[in-house]
């Protein structure tokens, strides 16, 4: 595998680790690793897919006018999107250069995809710098791009054409490609940070002592401390610990889309807080943080101070952040307790609620009189939004579970199939495999199947879904021989 040939240094490091991955310099073609079926799902779940219009029109007059072809991937060298002129698209297609076919280095060895996709940095490759004796005729340019919210690689964008048609320069071209991504990437992180502080800060301002407030990629959205703004900490588990800027470490506290980390040791309230009033823009007044998806302690968190929660009173904040405007006795009762509640039932309940969270809980209707933020809630805004990577990812499991009040049930099937249901139509593999993570997918065959077909081979995660598949496939034949 060009032993005697001198090459440049990065491609000589290429050649390595295609060498020590035992790429056949023989090989005819990339491998396929997507079915046409199957090729839809991972583009519409990829993050590059709503800025595909802009690459393709940034590019356009390189890959229509000549005989250059457009290639876009996943991290992984899966081949999502290629534009090009028929005659390059044939030849390319002879190769496996086209969509579903992956083109990672373990794969066809050194190439313009998968050594910038390993190298984390763009790269050129010229003819016979290919390991692959096929590939000698081409040349080809990429460029990783890397996600600004998580800081990993997420894909590449090539340009490959015939050796002699591909220029060096194409290096930088592919380069600005890839920084233009990445700038609308940000754009939208920008905004999307935005959003969170605005509706999150009081959580961080509610805090004795110090506090951050960061993405569940762990970005740092606010601080108490300045000189912490802008850092990185680990991504957060709900409830596990994380280690601050300072050296000490923080509880990390779910707030939807984004995490509380509290210094330990820290005593969740337990008193009755003073209301604030409560500003017209948000932000100024008090804000109520309701975790009530899965099978963990129901609580809230009112300006950062935690709350646990019994069942019936988390079904009664449940109603009523469902209901902003307020319910009546008459009809929280029939939302608890259905034919057979009454209004004095809830009234106890209520009085107990207003003694912990003093005005915020009002009456005549009932009502909360503060901003509220829902985990539910917020599930379903996201699958609104068609984000349903971000729907499934902070989709623990299903509502309230124990609750047997018939409007916790009905919104609790209602967010349960619109989950599942845009998972396995628009789920990648990423997002069915969060989705078989919770208790609801867990057991569900359906979904495991579909995961086991967009799950490429040497995916270390197909073994454990083809094992519990073949185990419920199992069961149903011994329930129904």
């Amino acid at each position: 595998m060009h032993d005697r040939v001198t090459a440049r240094p990065p491609i000589s490091a290429s050649w390595r680790r295609s060498r020590a991955a035992g790429v056949d310099a023989s090989v005819q073609a990339a491998p396929l690793v997507f079915d046409r079926d199957v090729i839809a799902d991972a583009r519409g779940a990829h993050p590059l897919e709503p800025h595909l219009p802009m690459l393709e029109a940034l590019l356009r007059g390189v890959v229509d006018e000549t005989e250059h072809l457009m290639v876009i991937s996943d991290a992984d060298g899966h081949v999502l999107w290629t534009q090009g002129p028929p005659a390059v698209r044939r030849a390319a297609d002879a190769v496996g250069l086209t969509e579903g076919f992956r083109w990672s280095e373990d794969a066809v060895g050194t190439n313009g995809i998968g050594t910038a996709l390993a190298a984390g940095r763009p790269e050129y490759v010229y003819a016979a710098e290919h390991v692959a004796h096929v590939l000698h005729r081409w040349s080809c340019a990429g460029a990783p791009i890397v996600d600004p919210d998580s800081a990993r690689v997420i894909g590449c964008i090539d340009v490959s054409a015939t050796a002699r048609a591909l220029h060096p320069a194409a290096v930088a071209l592919v380069t600005a490609a890839a920084r233009l991504a990445e700038s609308r990437l940000e754009n939208a992180m920008l905004a999307r940070d935005e959003r969170l502080r605005e509706r999150l800060l009081p959580h961080l301002r509610g805090l004795e002592g110090a506090g951050l407030l960061v993405t569940a990629t762990g970005r740092v959205l606010a601080a108490g401390a300045a000189e912490w703004r802008g850092l990185r900490v680990a991504a957060p588990e709900p409830g596990g610990t994380v280690t601050l800027p300072d050296g000490r470490t923080a509880v990390a506290e779910p707030l939807g889309e984004a995490f509380l980390l509290r210094l330990r040791g820290r005593r969740a309230g337990a008193g009755v807080p003073r209301p604030r009033a409560v500003a017209k823009s948000g932000g100024d007044g008090p804000l109520l943080t309701l975790s009530f998806l899965g099978d963990g302690q129901s609580h809230a968190l009112l300006d950062g101070r935690r709350f646990d929660l019994t069942l019936r009173h988390a079904e009664i904040l449940a109603l009523l952040a469902l209901h902003p405007r307020g319910l009546s006795g008459d009809r929280l009762s029939f939302h608890l307790y259905g034919d057979v509640g009454s209004p004095a039932t809830v009234r106890p309940e209520i009085h107990r609620l207003r003694r912990r969270f003093g005005g915020l809980v009002r009456a005549r209707p009932y009502r909360l009189d503060c901003a509220v933020e829902a985990d539910f809630r917020t599930v379903r805004r996201l699958l609104d939004e068609g984000d349903v990577a971000g729907a499934v990812r902070l989709y623990g499991g299903e509502l309230l579970p124990r609750s047997d009040a018939p409007a916790i049930r009905a919104e609790r099937d209602e967010l349960a199939v619109r989950v599942r249901r845009q998972a396995l139509e628009r789920g990648g593999a990423d997002t069915l495999w969060a989705y078989v993570q919770t208790e609801p997918g867990h057991a569900d065959l359906e979904v495991l199947e579909r995961l086991r077909t967009v799950l490429p081979a040497g995916d270390p995660r197909r073994a454990a879904v083809a094992s519990r598949s073949d185990r419920l496939l199992g069961a149903e034949t011994w329930r129904h021989p």
